[in-house]
């Protein structure tokens, strides 16, 4: 579509916008999110649909979904259990039809004023248009700089371009979510993915709000099982930096048993030396070790997708044509 095209549509309010939105536990803030969300849409668009994918909540989350009223055009796709964002955000890509579609949660961190904006880039023929935090300072020392460190460490190790401080808040041409439907991966990352189809993109800054209510549920923990999960999804290498490092250390102990040679023929056996004995057997004990860990979690990713299982189950669908 041209950019003459897509700025008729956007001046008409003719534009066909799906708002895809996971939710987990957010019982206490949906029905007025959604209720905001809605209302900021219809002053873009006459043709939009919210749709609303529950990951497996355990409050009356999926309950306040169904009362809304019907002229919000939502529709509800719930999840058999959780399975993490990143697939709830799948399950809702493979279920729009919108011209646009545009990711975002429910719990008012992503101010809905920036939407018009995204259009607008659309309109000027970007096909993504991704949400930039302008600061982190509200996030521990901790999470901010182990952020940081991801970021840095993906442009170095992986031949895609992951934007710094760049979220799933961000809209994406209709070209682009049919892309995505394209990956079959059950293991996914999709920061990684929304970089790896590339098109024309631009980054947007907004200012992150203060959730409405609730914490996240997004831990350290799970911060390092999707930083890992990146990691090897893109990029291989680890394992080529442990081939590496064990090349080096063969070499190193090569020169130090011809050294050991030639001093023991020189001077005859010298039998002090059993400390150095045990630290080279723990350090390359513990080498040995790492690099199973990192070759098990290839395994163990090519293990899940060998199973070729479904990434979701649906136990409700509701406000679909079909």
């Amino acid at each position: 579509m041209h950019p003459e095209q897509r700025q008729s549509l956007l001046h008409s309010k003719s534009v066909y916008v799906s708002c895809i939105v996971p939710v987990f536990n957010e019982q206490a803030v949906a029905a007025a999110f959604i209720g905001s969300l809605q209302k900021a849409l219809r002053e873009l668009t006459d043709r939009f649909e919210i749709i609303v994918v529950d990951d497996g909540s355990k409050d009356n989350t999926v309950d306040t979904i169904t009362q809304l009223p019907k002229d919000f055009n939502v529709k509800l796709l719930g999840l058999s259990r959780n399975f993490g964002k990143e697939v709830a955000l799948t399950a809702g890509l493979e279920h729009c039809s919108g011209d646009v579609a545009i990711l975002l949660d429910a719990d008012f961190q992503h101010p809905l004023e920036v939407i018009p904006e995204f259009l607008n880039q659309w309109a000027e023929g970007y096909d993504m248009v991704y949400g930039v935090r302008v600061d982190r300072e509200s996030e521990s020392w901790l999470k901010r700089n182990f952020a940081r460190l991801f970021y840095w460490l993906m442009r170095k190790i992986t031949k895609i371009d992951i934007p710094n401080n760049a979220g799933d808040f961000r809209l994406m041409d209709r070209k682009i979510v049919m892309a995505l439907q394209d990956f079959p991966e059950r293991t996914r990352f999709m920061k990684g993915l929304y970089a790896w189809v590339g098109f024309k993109k631009i980054g947007v800054p907004f200012v992150v709000h203060d959730r409405a209510a609730g914490k996240s549920s997004w831990g350290f923990s799970r911060l390092t099982e999707l930083a890992i999960t990146g990691i090897t999804s893109f990029s291989d290498v680890p394992l080529r930096v442990w081939g590496l490092m064990g090349f080096f250390i063969s070499l190193i102990s090569l020169v130090y048993a011809i050294y050991i040679i030639t001093v023991t023929l020189l001077y005859g056996a010298d039998l002090p030396g059993f400390p150095t004995l045990v630290v080279a057997i723990m350090f390359l004990g513990g080498v040995q070790l790492l690099s199973i860990g990192i070759l098990g979690e290839y395994i163990a990713r090519i293990f899940t997708e060998v199973k070729q299982r479904p990434k979701y189950l649906l136990r409700i669908k509701d406000g679909f044509n079909e």
